[in-house]
């Protein structure tokens, strides 16, 4: 009787259906894991955290992706997988990942084996080697590239340039 009163807005259910509807959820909740939200939460435990207060300093190595909302001075080794830098995020460090994406600032030079990818709000001073690299409109670049396709010879692109918006180094990458 006292769980019915406990539960406003449900005064018609008794007690019974609820204990089914905690146990219920459990099985739903793992179909419906499996089909739609599952890959994001495999995703969310396979990625790392740095949060906004820790300050690391040293070397940063593992097999997961790691997401830095923090401060992280040294190097950055994360080889097959990816490395977000986040709005907060300050890295001082050279970071050599599979995919590498700024949102923050960092100062250090890039090794990618896919991508780089620097956000409107990012900041990047240093060298990149990637097979791809993005730079959306608004974000900040100083530091050369230098473009690694899969399997094939470095094709080098090279020049110092400070960058606000940068359709045209994103052009000459690609060329």
């Amino acid at each position: 009787m006292w769980k019915p009163t406990n539960q406003p807005g449900t005064p018609g259910r008794p007690a019974e259906p609820e204990r089914p509807t905690m146990s219920t959820p459990t099985a739903p909740a793992a179909s419906e894991t499996a089909a739609a939200p599952r890959p994001v939460t495999t995703t969310t435990s396979d990625q790392a955290t740095i949060g906004k207060s820790l300050v690391i300093k040293g070397e940063v190595t593992g097999s997961e992706s790691l997401y830095i909302d923090g401060r992280v001075e040294g190097s950055i080794n994360l080889s097959g997988n990816r490395v977000t830098v986040g709005r907060n995020g300050v890295v001082a460090a050279n970071i050599n990942a599979r995919e590498i994406v700024v949102l923050g600032k960092v100062r250090g030079n890039l090794t990618a084996s896919d991508r780089v990818d620097i956000r409107s709000d990012g900041s990047l001073t240093g060298d990149v080697v990637a097979a791809r690299i993005s730079i959306e409109d608004g974000a900040f670049f100083k530091g050369g590239i230098d473009i690694r396709k899969a399997g094939g010879k470095p094709e080098e692109v090279k020049g110092n340039s400070s960058v606000s918006a940068v359709p045209e180094a994103v052009a000459a990458a690609r060329a």
